[in-house]
């Protein structure tokens, strides 16, 4: 069984018995799985904790760990903007089954670790699988961490080398947001697919070249979340999502 982890800079924790109970949030661009509700709470979270994070215009993954007890408290996980190609998605290897488990430092002291470069996709965006790099789909994974609610992390030779979450659509929010515990509508389930499309290569590539089709893509999603009636609240997080895309390219 799993019980040591290794991140980057050579940093280790313990996998224990006591994962998050906290409800994700996903931009569309990022995880967050932290309690606080505004940025003093933030402020004083990463004030009083450990780990990686932030710095400025630097982005790496957020592991969060209270200094009292050495557990993981908070994490915030980027998504990759490469999309890897339909036959590279293909030879995604059989993920373990997730085993719900949290983490515990076995030192207290910071460190960074590095965002992953590969986005892999099952149909229908029922999952995101984030990887290190493609090197990972060249061997088995060894387990699957299971850190909070449908959010777990990718091992493999011991290290923590990627990760996924599940039904990305149900945990859609900005900010400091809970997400709508109504279901998702099968239209925002489509719509999430295609602004992830738009944000990912190789469609923002073309978006970017001024490519006709990818433009009209693009306005015709910002029409669609703008027209939507029903599911308000992750529908403006998928256009908040493809905003800054909008006015870049929306009248190109």
């Amino acid at each position: 069984m799993m019980t040591k982890l290794s991140f980057d800079g050579d940093w280790r924790a313990t996998v224990t018995d006591d994962p998050l109970h906290i409800t994700p949030r996903f931009a569309g661009d990022s995880v967050r799985v932290m309690n606080y509700a505004d940025v003093k709470e933030r402020e004083r979270f990463v004030a009083n904790t450990f780990g990686s994070q932030h710095w400025l215009w630097d982005t790496p993954d957020v592991f969060r760990f209270a200094p009292d007890s050495r557990k993981l408290v908070g994490a915030e996980l980027q998504m990759p903007y490469v999309s890897a190609a339909a036959e590279t998605s293909a030879r995604l290897p059989v993920l373990p089954s997730v085993r719900p488990g949290g983490l515990s430092a076995d030192e207290i002291r910071d460190f960074r670790h590095e965002t992953c470069t590969v986005l892999c996709r099952a149909p229908g965006d029922a999952m995101l699988i984030c990887l290190r790099d493609l090197d990972v789909l060249d061997e088995p994974l060894e387990a699957c961490i299971g850190i909070a609610p449908d959010v777990a992390l990718l091992v493999q030779h011991g290290s923590v080398v990627g990760w996924n979450l599940t039904d990305p659509v149900r945990y859609l929010s900005t900010g400091f947001a809970d997400p709508d515990p109504a279901p998702p509508s099968d239209a925002t389930r489509r719509l999430l697919t295609e602004c992830l499309d738009l944000i990912t290569t190789p469609v923002v590539d073309d978006l970017v070249d001024g490519e006709p089709a990818a433009l009209a893509r693009l306005r015709a999603a910002d029409e669609a979340l703008r027209n939507q009636q029903d599911d308000r609240h992750r529908a403006d997080v998928l256009l908040d999502l493809i905003a800054t895309m909008v006015e870049d390219y929306g009248n190109g």
